[in-house]
């Protein structure tokens, strides 16, 4: 549907779905369909729909929707990022914070292997993951948690995309492994969405672990 409606709204435009592609363009439409595909599928309501307007690499709108609660993730860059009406914001809970959330996502085949990190950083946050990183990014961007780490790199901006730019609109930042600025019309590598007081921490600690140690 997404690509039906971009050929006939913006034919010079291209769509970088998960699933499916469509054309090639500056103008790139970056979605994930159904992220938390596996919660999707056993009935358990995390999942979201996503969607960003990346232009030249750059993430310039970003929408979410959550289904489940009827409530819309949005921002445009420079304007301010919004849940429905209302405008959110990060939280600015440190790590070692006792109300400190933090959110990761980890599977068997990911290029990183991020176990040893979230066991450090778990020494001072309490670690969930609720399998899907792009709804653990609006919990973020809203103030629920202060940190998510996403070790996905091939094809995986499809997942950070929209997060991106609501996530810094609220205030966050959101970066790649090492503190990188990235594209998001190509793979990444990897994603720290944080609300900006526990970036740097996150990335001295993957460095200590990680850097230069891609899984084979």
């Amino acid at each position: 549907m997404l690509i039906e409606k971009v050929k006939e709204k913006y034919p010079t435009h291209c769509v970088d779905g998960e699933e499916k592609q469509f054309g090639k363009s500056k103008y790139v439409w970056v979605s994930d369909p159904v992220d938390g595909n596996a919660m999707y599928a056993r009935h358990i309501p995390v999942s979201v729909f996503s969607l960003a307007l990346v232009i030249d690499g750059i993430s310039t709108i970003g929408v979410i929707f959550d289904p489940w609660t009827d409530n819309l993730y949005y921002a445009i860059k420079g304007e301010g990022a919004f849940k429905n009406e209302q405008k959110i914001k990060v939280n600015n809970i440190p790590l070692e914070d006792k109300k400190s959330v933090s959110n990761f996502d980890m599977w068997p085949n990911a290029d990183y292997n991020i176990y040893d990190v979230i066991k450090e950083l778990g020494k001072k946050t309490y670690f969930v993951s609720i399998a899907s990183v792009i709804r653990a990014c609006c919990c973020v961007a809203s103030g629920e948690f202060n940190l998510t780490i996403f070790p996905g790199t091939k094809h995986k901006n499809c997942d950070i995309a929209a997060a991106k730019v609501i996530v810094e609109e609220a205030g966050g930042k959101v970066t790649d492994f090492f503190g990188n600025e990235q594209r998001y019309d190509e793979s990444i590598n990897g994603a720290i969405i944080s609300n900006n007081i526990v970036h740097q921490e996150t990335i001295n600690t993957i460095t200590k672990f990680l850097e230069n140690k891609k899984n084979n």
